[in-house]
């Protein structure tokens, strides 16, 4: 598969949204600002698990396509809140990385 920008990613998770019927009134699925945020977090903790209990050191992922597939739930879920809550995503990255290079933190 090509290579998509942010944009193009979004526009494909809102069609599998829009595909599924979780936008419609009465979905069991109402894809909410809330329920999307608490889904965020809980797909976050998925993440957390592949790290339970182990010391990983960098690159060293005991089940590396589990892994993708969490934080792959993460990034959708986190384009979804961005489209839904109209920001823009890309500069709001942008943005806090410049924010960032201005702070200091403790060595």
């Amino acid at each position: 598969m090509a290579q998509l920008t942010l944009a193009e990613l979004t526009e494909a998770m809102h069609a599998f949204v829009r595909d599924k019927g979780w936008y419609e009134p009465g979905s069991q699925r109402p894809q909410t600002l809330r329920n999307l945020a608490i889904s965020l977090s809980l797909e976050a903790a998925e993440v957390l698990e592949h790290f339970q209990w182990r010391d990983a050191a960098p690159g060293e992922v005991e089940d590396r396509a589990a892994l993708a597939s969490e934080l792959a739930d993460v990034a959708l879920y986190l384009l979804q809140i961005a489209s839904l809550s109209g920001i823009d995503l890309e500069q709001a990255i942008l943005d806090k990385l410049r924010l960032n290079y201005g702070r200091t933190w403790d060595k």
